[in-house]
């Protein structure tokens, strides 16, 4: 096995691909660059090693994601004063990204009875409903559906932050920067 160095940004968007935790750097990029005829092929040793460093497995550290930085951040953007629902909680989503891509990726998985709620092209959640009003959440390559009421998205809000690591004192201070009108 061969070791690569490669740049920060690099990391961070091979390691948002990941679809399973314990995923290699190897499979990540042989199912992202490789055609699918090839993906399993034997390489010249025989082997179905790549020339990059199979021991990529995120840490637990890599799948968490610091909520006081979160919170600075939307404390600063002084969200009350952004009257759309829908744009508050697109920049919302858009800092949890910000803040941890590999863990973020883990939002493809939510969705409800009929919907998908994430997805990586507006076509997959157009597909998804009549009126799923699809859109990018800034910064990222993620879209998500946006025709909901503000009930809704508050729990897919604390759903995204459970998913990326939050715990339950936390999804609360998020929901009440997000939208401290409705909280009980």
């Amino acid at each position: 096995m061969k070791k690569i160095e490669i740049d920060d940004d690099l990391y961070n968007y091979i390691a948002s691909q990941t679809q399973h935790i314990g995923e290699s750097a190897s499979d990540i990029l042989r199912r992202l660059v490789l055609p699918a005829s090839m993906a399993n092929k034997p390489i010249n040793d025989g082997s179905t090693q790549s020339a990059v460093n199979d021991d990529f497995v995120p840490s637990n550290q890599e799948f968490s994601c610091d909520p006081d930085a979160v919170f600075k951040e939307l404390e600063g953007q002084q969200l009350i004063t952004i009257p759309k629902m829908v744009e508050r909680w697109l920049l919302v989503l858009s800092v949890l990204h910000k803040h941890n891509p590999v863990a973020f990726a883990k939002v493809l998985g939510m969705s409800g009875r009929n919907r998908t709620y994430f997805a990586k092209d507006k076509d997959t959640l157009l597909g998804t409903g009549s009126s799923t009003n699809p859109k990018n959440v800034p910064g990222s390559e993620y879209w998500v559906i946006t025709n909901n009421n503000t009930v809704k998205k508050i729990n897919m809000l604390k759903e995204v932050a459970a998913v990326i690591g939050f715990n339950n004192q936390s999804i609360a201070r998020l929901v009440g920067i997000f939208a401290p009108e409705h909280i009980d």
